[in-house]
């Protein structure tokens, strides 16, 4: 809850005679005839006949759409699955271990996809953020691998932070079967990487550049594996890595198994699953645009320098314990970094100008709440499962609607009620 003296140090930066009226969860409501004076959008550009648009270079984004309250929880329905975990035809030690790490009952994406994946169906798994795609995909999997010695997998990953999430989750998923896994990314040296692969490691988890560096230096062999999986396809394409991902797919043995995941589905990815699998079977198990436990206003600003203040007000409340800031530009973000933690704020940043050592070591601190703030470019808007965020800041708009998607679906998980403000002038 915002409190008086936050909107009383915060007036002078709203427009003259606005008020900021707390209501039930935090946000004011848009008052009649439009948003809160305190929480207003950019001036509707010409030709808009009236709507509040956020103009950037190359972006128009209608800020309404940040605006939604979260649903109940307990007036969403629970998915019924199907299955249980104990029913799946998979190896005893993998259930023993999914047991282990605390899942009982699948979602909707696991339910529905992992008899097919034990098929050896082609799969496009489309789902929300944070609904369990990895472990969708890498039970079945793993099964395969534990039962078949000469089975192999590659997985493709749009992030560094996403390949290394992917891998703990196989460590967790495949305890005592004598399986094996390496990372494969840049910001790292290539040696250990080379090591590791030379060893026949069960799955291969990686970044496409990278990936393509060790095939054309003969070091990958891409025929090596019946299995190949796409995750945060979308992600992927949006960070242009269509060419090295079609490079890599044309080398790969036929037959073989393709699966596809991903948030959202465009022409591209259809284009791709035209191209590379057989006769896919496509679940969807989204269930909205925007996630609906997520309370998602926005905030006016009037300069840079108002801005800063505004972010330093917000997060001296109690009840931002645990914040995610994105920012557009790698500078921007480290920038702002120092100048929370000069603020007596406890930040650190993750962005591609960091080595990945200092990225992850970023990361672990945050989610071991040793620091309560993590300010990041969208390389940490996708795929990366962070417990108990309790707010997400859009400190600059995104690039686009999905990117807003995904960067605010880092909060409001597993049940949990989550709360996303972006700025806006």
């Amino acid at each position: 809850m915002y409190n008086r003296n936050f909107r009383n140090s915060s007036r002078s930066r709203f427009a003259k005679g606005s008020s900021f009226r707390p209501q039930a969860g935090g946000f004011p409501r848009p008052q009649s005839g439009g948003l809160p004076r305190a929480y207003s959008s950019a001036s509707p550009r010409a030709g808009s006949r009236g709507r509040r648009v956020f103009t950037n270079p190359g972006l128009r984004i209608n800020v309404n759409r940040f605006i939604n309250r979260a649903t109940p929880q307990e007036a969403v329905a629970p998915y019924n699955a199907i299955h249980r975990f104990q029913d799946f035809a998979i190896h005893q030690t993998i259930k023993q271990n999914i047991t282990r790490v605390g899942y009982e009952t699948p979602t909707a994406i696991q339910d529905q996809t992992i008899p097919l994946i034990l098929e050896g169906k082609d799969v496009i798994g489309v789902a929300n953020t944070g609904t369990g795609k990895t472990a969708a995909f890498l039970i079945p999997l793993i099964h395969k691998a534990a039962t078949f010695r000469q089975e192999k997998f590659l997985v493709i990953v749009p992030t560094r932070e996403l390949a290394h999430q992917i891998q703990d989750e196989f460590v967790r998923f495949s305890q005592t079967l004598g399986l094996s896994s390496v990372v494969i990314i840049g910001g790292m040296g290539m040696g250990n990487q080379i090591r590791a692969l030379r060893r026949n490691p069960t799955a291969v988890i990686g970044t496409p550049g990278r990936l393509k560096d060790l095939i054309e230096r003969k070091v990958l062999y891409p025929s090596n594996y019946r299995t190949v999986v796409l995750d945060e396809a979308d992600r992927m394409l949006d960070m242009g890595f269509i060419t090295d991902i079609r490079f890599m797919l044309a080398l790969l043995p036929s037959p073989r198994q393709t699966l596809l995941f991903s948030a959202t589905l465009s022409s591209e990815i259809d284009a791709l699953t035209r191209q590379f699998q057989n006769n896919p079977i496509k679940i969807s198990a989204v269930t909205g645009v925007t996630p609906s436990a997520i309370d998602q206003n926005i905030v006016r600003f009037g300069t840079e320098e108002s801005k800063v203040e505004l972010l330093h007000d917000l997060l001296k409340q109690s009840e931002f314990e645990k914040v995610l800031v994105f920012g557009q530009t790698k500078h921007g973000v480290e920038r702002l970094s120092k100048d929370l933690n000069e603020r007596g704020f406890k930040a650190a940043s993750i962005h591609g100008n960091k080595t990945q050592s200092a990225r992850q070591k970023a990361l672990n601190l945050f989610k071991q709440n040793d620091i309560s703030i993590l300010v990041a470019t969208d390389v940490a808007a996708r795929g990366l499962d962070i417990p108990h965020v309790s707010h997400v800041i859009n400190y600059d708009i995104p690039a686009s609607y999905d990117d807003y998607v995904h960067r605010i679906g880092r909060t409001g998980r597993a049940g949990n009620t989550g709360k996303a403000l972006t700025f806006v002038r």
